[in-house]
């Protein structure tokens, strides 16, 4: 399982989403970000920022 938290991208957010796929999770970090966090045009720069802090989530709890 993979995951990702928004809150080591937007400090303060708590909000976390969890999937199998990477790509899952990117989408549903993108939609939070438009939704919630109010961003109209998501760049390319953002969407691999995202990815760089997607983690295993067995070596998140382990840790």
């Amino acid at each position: 399982m993979r995951i990702f938290e928004c809150g080591t991208l937007v400090p303060g957010c708590q909000w976390h989403t969890r999937a199998d796929e990477d790509a899952e999770v990117v989408r549903r970090a993108i939609e939070h970000l438009r939704q919630d966090h109010h961003e109209e045009a998501i760049r390319e720069t953002m969407v691999e920022h995202v990815k760089a802090r997607i983690r295993d989530e067995n070596r998140t709890a382990a840790a």
